[in-house]
């Protein structure tokens, strides 16, 4: 594959363009400490190296390589261990690392056992995965680990993932739980793993591109969670659970399996408006649209897009004109708000297409996400100071004694 763009900067320096919301609250006391927005929005809270989101230009890059262009060119161990160890590998480089993965990817027996505990319909499958890193990756306190022990344990959960999601799923359908095959991409074993059967290779490398496109995002709840976690020397796995917690929530992860109910009740494309209307006057939103950060076109959503149309198909034939409709719609009942079609959109057409059940898109996402969320573990780790901010106190006023 051909390598990906790569950025020019000032070493360095530091672009305010690469920073989520493209800036840093002026909401400051000037003989005390910072008030931050609400939510932490557009606030600066630590240094990285590994990745940004300049939302006005409808760009992200992982280490100053454009993201969308390591998604086209690279697979999902290339984009991994560029996350993970600081740079694109070259071909033996990926081959090694590609092969470290894979080893990850199996589970003891004892593991797989205790897995059967948590495939219940009242677990979800992230509390489930919550519940199982802790089974898969030693918690030893980062403070008492060496570089090479934390990556070895980073890896460990990102090899992982997969293969306790899927394990989750089969169990919970009753179904014979497959050992993963070394010989197979992250994403493809992932998809077989889940499905039952090995993927064509055109299903896989739609998959892979979704996967490829959601590995790191700015500093979102979940990575925050992370590195908050990290910084106060916890073991790897207990960082990663915080960030599953964290992912659980549907205002972060989303529920991307909402955009095919949404196109379900749709029907017709020229339904759009009339079931839009509808939805707005109860109060819900519009599953696939809209974002916190993107005012210009969601980049992966417009691969996603050329990936679904590559696909094709009577659900992409729907979902292309449903989107085209509902933006319509939205730019004519919300003129002065930017409403931009979000990755979930279809990401949610390409994992159905796939195969995937729906009750699996969001762990998908997580099957991606971990690779970021190690990143960040390893970053932080290596140069930490415990993240300790205040609140302001806002209750009944304190009467003296």
């Amino acid at each position: 594959m051909t390598s990906s763009t790569k950025l020019a900067t000032t070493p360095g320096s530091t672009d305010p363009s690469d920073i989520d919301d493209a800036g840093v609250s002026a909401a400051t006391q000037a003989d005390g400490p910072m008030v931050a927005p609400a939510g932490l929005k557009g606030l600066i809270v630590a240094d990285t190296s590994i990745g940004g989101v300049r939302g006005d230009e409808g760009f992200f890059h992982y280490r100053n390589h454009d993201a969308v262009d390591v998604a086209r060119n690279h697979t999902f161990e290339a984009a991994a261990a560029l996350l993970i160890d600081g740079e694109l590998p070259d071909g033996a480089g990926e081959g090694a690392f590609r092969a470290t993965l894979a080893s990850h990817r199996s589970l003891p027996a004892s593991a797989v056992d205790a897995l059967r505990e948590f495939a219940r319909p009242d677990v979800g499958s992230l509390a489930g995965l919550r519940a199982a890193t802790s089974l898969v990756v030693d918690d030893t306190a980062t403070i008492d680990l060496d570089a090479d022990q934390r990556r070895t344990r980073a890896l460990q959960a990102v090899g992982a993932t997969p293969t306790v999601l899927a394990a989750l799923w089969r169990l919970s359908q009753g179904l014979p739980v497959l050992a993963p095959d070394p010989s197979l991409g992250h994403a493809a074993d992932y998809v077989r793993m889940v499905t039952g059967s090995t993927p064509a290779p055109r299903l896989a490398r739609a998959v892979e591109t979704y996967l490829l496109l959601t590995c790191d995002h700015g500093f979102n709840a979940s990575t925050f969670t992370a590195r908050v976690i990290t910084s106060t020397g916890a073991g790897i796995s207990s960082a990663f659970a915080g960030a599953i917690g964290a992912l659980s929530g549907p205002l972060h992860g989303g529920a991307p399996s909402r955009v095919l109910d949404m196109l379900d009740a749709i029907g017709d494309p020229s339904n759009t408006e009339t079931w839009a209307t509808a939805e707005m006057a109860a109060g819900n939103k519009l599953m696939g649209f809209g974002h916190a950060v993107y005012r210009a076109d969601d980049p992966r959503s417009l691969l996603l897009r050329e990936i679904a149309l590559g696909l094709g198909g009577e659900l992409v034939e729907q979902a292309v004109e449903v989107e085209q409709r509902m933006l319509t719609f939205l730019a004519r009942t919300k003129p002065h708000a930017t409403i931009v079609t979000n990755v979930e959109f279809y990401a949610a057409v390409v994992m159905a297409l796939a195969g995937i059940p729906q009750d699996m898109f969001t762990p998908t996402f997580t099957t991606s996400r971990v690779v970021g969320w190690a990143a960040h573990i390893l970053e932080q780790a290596s140069n930490n100071k415990i993240m300790r901010p205040s609140a302001r106190y806002v209750g009944p006023s304190i009467v003296a004694a």
